[in-house]
């Protein structure tokens, strides 16, 4: 069992379950976006837009966003702490990949919801 400072009480259970149940959500918004292409051959920005207007698809995207970082960072943690043994250089990748992963929530919120 990995025993360090990024360890954070995790179990291989959870981050499973995290893997899973991301992957599930990806899934249906892969689904769902590929459909209402599909169901809407003149797509064009003023339908694209008006789809991102409503609030049960800005959640549902943010949700998209989140299992994203969520699926990445359970997968990236468990290749980082099985291929890069040292410390220190571990450390740095995880926080670069945090740092990443955390930009890239803060955006698409930015861009789901704002002006």
């Amino acid at each position: 069992m990995v025993t360090n400072i990024t360890n954070l009480g995790r179990s291989g259970v959870s981050d499973w379950l995290i893997q899973r149940v991301t992957a599930i959500v990806l899934a249906l918004y892969t689904v769902f976006i590929v459909a209402y292409m599909l169901f809407h051959p003149e797509l064009d920005y003023a339908t694209w837009s008006a789809l991102f207007q409503r609030t049960w698809m800005r959640i549902f995207t943010l949700l998209a966003f989140l299992s994203i970082a969520a699926h990445a960072w359970s997968g990236l943690w468990i290749i980082s702490t099985d291929y890069i043994k040292h410390a220190y250089a571990r450390l740095g990748v995880q926080t670069f990949i945090i740092v990443a992963l955390f930009v890239f929530v803060v955006w698409g919120v930015q861009v789901l919801w704002g002006a």
